[in-house]
Formats: C-alpha cells, sequence, structure tokens
C-alpha cells in the first residue's frame, strides 16, 4: 500500500510532453560537458534537506533546464520526481558528453554479467519521501495566507459585525458573528464543517510600468468555522411583529493578528497537490516587473523571500515559470563630456525567481538567488 501510495502521489506532479521529448533526447546523447556546472561533482550522495533545484543547480548552469537532468538517467528513473535520500548520483564524462546514473558506470551490471543478490528488508512509509522540487516552508504559508482579488470580490465577501461579549480584540477560541451579502448569506451546507479565512486590509497591486491596479492583495489574518448560518428573529414591538437579521456563528480556530469587526471572511479552498517544478516560460515574457516584496511596505527583496509580480494567467504564467530578474539600469548625465548627455545604463541580470501561485493576472514568486537585491520595479524576462 505505501508503494501505491507515493506513486499515485508521484502521477500527480505533471511533466509535460515538451519536458519528457526532452528528456528522452538527452538519455540518448547526454548533456555537453559546456553544460555542465563548473563544480559538477563526480559523484554526490543525496541529503534529506536537498531539493531538486539544488541539485539540478549543483550539476547544471541553468537549474530551470531539469529535464536534461533528468535525461542525464532517464533510463534508471522513471520519474524525476522520485529521487530519495540516500541515493548516490555518478556523473559520467566520457565521450566529451555527460551522463547521471545511480551506479557508478551507469548500467549497474558488473563485469561478468553477474548481480548477486543478497535478501534484506524494504519499507516505505506513507508520508512521501521524495526530495521535493523546493524547500516546502518557504512557500507553504503562501498557499493559504496572503491571496489576490479584485475589487468586487472582497467587497461582496461576507463581513465580521461582532464578537462575544463585546469583544473588541479577538482570538483563536473567540466566537464571532458574521452576515454575508443578502444575495450570499452564510448557511450551513451538507458535508464536513465549513471553514473560511479571514482577511483585512486589501492594498492595491499597481502595475510600476503603467500604474494600473492589477488587483487587491488581502492580507490575511486568520481562520474560522461556521457553526450555525444566518437567520431571523421576530419580535412584537409596540404591537407589530418585527423581523431582524440573526448573523451567523463562528468560532475562530486559527489566528496570525488579532480579528476585529469589519475584517471579510472568504471560503477555504481544498487542499491541493501542487508540483513546482522550475521550468522556463514557453512563451516570450514582455514588460514583466516586480510589483511588491511581500510583507510590511519593504521595498528591497532577499534570497527565498516571496515578491508579487505582474504577470499572471492571463499572460500564460504557470507553476514554476522561471524568470530572470533584471536591475533597471539607472538614467545619469555623463559627466565626462562637455555636453553632458542623458543615458541610460545598461540593465543587468542579478538573479533568478520561480512562480508558485499565478492569479489570473498577479503572480506570487520565490526569489531563488541573486548577486545583489532585487527591488520593486526591477525588470523580468525569459532566463
Amino acid at each position: 500500500m505505501a508503494g501505491l501510495a507515493t506513486n499515485a502521489l508521484a502521477q500527480n506532479y505533471p511533466v509535460t510532453p515538451q519536458q519528457r521529448s526532452t528528456a528522452q533526447q538527452t538519455a540518448q546523447t547526454g548533456v555537453p560537458l559546456s553544460e555542465l556546472a563548473p563544480n559538477a561533482p563526480d559523484e554526490y550522495t543525496v541529503k534529506p534537506r536537498d531539493t531538486l533545484w539544488a541539485i539540478s543547480r549543483l550539476y547544471l548552469r541553468s537549474p530551470w533546464r531539469w529535464p536534461e537532468l533528468w535525461g542525464m538517467n532517464m533510463a534508471e528513473i522513471q520519474n524525476p520526481h522520485r529521487i530519495y535520500p540516500g541515493q548516490v548520483l555518478y556523473l559520467d564524462k566520457s565521450g566529451g558528453r555527460a551522463r547521471l546514473a545511480l551506479r557508478r558506470g551507469g548500467s549497474g551490471m558488473p563485469e561478468g554479467g553477474t548481480i548477486k543478490l543478497s535478501p534484506r528488508t524494504r519499507y516505505e512509509s506513507l508520508a512521501d519521501m521524495a526530495l521535493p522540487t523546493l524547500n516546502p516552508s518557504l512557500i507553504e504559508p503562501f498557499l493559504a495566507e496572503p491571496i489576490v482579488v479584485d475589487a468586487e470580490t472582497l467587497t461582496m465577501a461576507p463581513r465580521i459585525v461582532a464578537g462575544n461579549e463585546s469583544r473588541v480584540v479577538l482570538a483563536r477560541g473567540d466566537r464571532i458573528y458574521a452576515r454575508g451579502e443578502a444575495k450570499s448569506p452564510l448557511v450551513e451546507t451538507a458535508g464536513p464543517i465549513q471553514t473560511y479565512r479571514v482577511f483585512r486590509n486589501a492594498t492595491p497591486l499597481k502595475d510600476p510600468g503603467t500604474g494600473e491596479t492589477l488587483g487587491y492583495e488581502a492580507q490575511y489574518v486568520g481562520k474560522a468555522q461556521l457553526q450555525r448560518g444566518e437567520s431571523t428573529a421576530k419580535e412584537e414591538v409596540d404591537g407589530k411583529e418585527v423581523v431582524y437579521p440573526v448573523p451567523a456563528t463562528l468560532d475562530i480556530v486559527a489566528t496570525r493578528e488579532e480579528i476585529r469587526a469589519g475584517d471579510r471572511l472568504l471560503p477555504e479552498p481544498p487542499r491541493q497537490l501542487l508540483s513546482y517544478v522550475p521550468r522556463a516560460p514557453a512563451q516570450a515574457i514582455a514588460d514583466g516587473r516586480i510589483v511588491s516584496v511581500y510583507g510590511n511596505a519593504v521595498q528591497f527583496a532577499a534570497q527565498n523571500q516571496v515578491v508579487a509580480i505582474n504577470k499572471g494567467t492571463i499572460d500564460g504564467i504557470e507553476n514554476g515559470h522561471v524568470l530572470a530578474i533584471l536591475k533597471n539600469g539607472d538614467t545619469i548625465i555623463d559627466k565626462t563630456s562637455g555636453t553632458k548627455e542623458t543615458m541610460k545604463l545598461p540593465n543587468e541580470r542579478i538573479g533568478l525567481l520561480m512562480v508558485f501561485r499565478p492569479f489570473e493576472r498577479v503572480s506570487y514568486a520565490l526569489v531563488l538567488e541573486i548577486n545583489d537585491a532585487p527591488r520593486v520595479g526591477d525588470l523580468l524576462a525569459n532566463p
């Protein structure tokens, strides 16, 4: 059962026909030695904290060209996502081409053509122990926390109207009351308890080049579970029957910071098994820019930090797309000549980022590597 479980997980990771074709071609021809990283090791033992990106970077000058890394040992690793700690990778440079294998020499067949087998115990955890593409701790919080929506979606979202015992600041374990709009009230449905994410402060994300608002980034503050849906109550006042709206009842089950009246609720989407396989976009990316650096109006980004970019699914952006970060060259005055001519310095490549959560017109991306600090407004291009 364990093997079936992990194989099922592996099959959920997409490998496109183009990537498979590239890998198959590399499997036959190998990789030119010029494409290897300068210090590619002849032998490497996969470690528990390794990632597919790190191993690709270890062997190739361009880590997003992972299909070629897969193709170097495609005969032995039928699925590139099934690389495990403890496996040893061997680099063969014979014939002016590079190939990887899990056994020295690649074939795994000793001289004489005989393999000696010994009994041994083999076990496999139900947890998927294969190497992730990236360190999951860097991006998992962003799969649940920030969200990009249009103005109408957030305006129409149910809102918290009060806390129990008239509390202003609410935390985990507190009870809250919320109302939806007339066309979409909060009601109970059959099945598991409904969970909602709590958001506030929709910050506009503007394109640094055009000034256009691409969407609104809602700040995640916690989670709540619906206990009772909205209803109505009747009461007689001065001999007349008055109908009052009764808000829905929810319990706060998680908080990042205090929750307040006026915060908005959006349904928690089902958890998905996603693949973040680094690869270059098939199409040319034009006018790409960093829109914001996530976290308290920070202007500069560090390695392993999350940024928002001005490209999304409408532009063909997908999970795993790698883009080069270009420092926008400054406009300066040439003071070395009598004319004092205005000139623009060239754009310089300063790093790479990878998209891990695309929305329609905006995407979140992880800064993978840098040699200078990226900032809001820096350009993006195909790697």
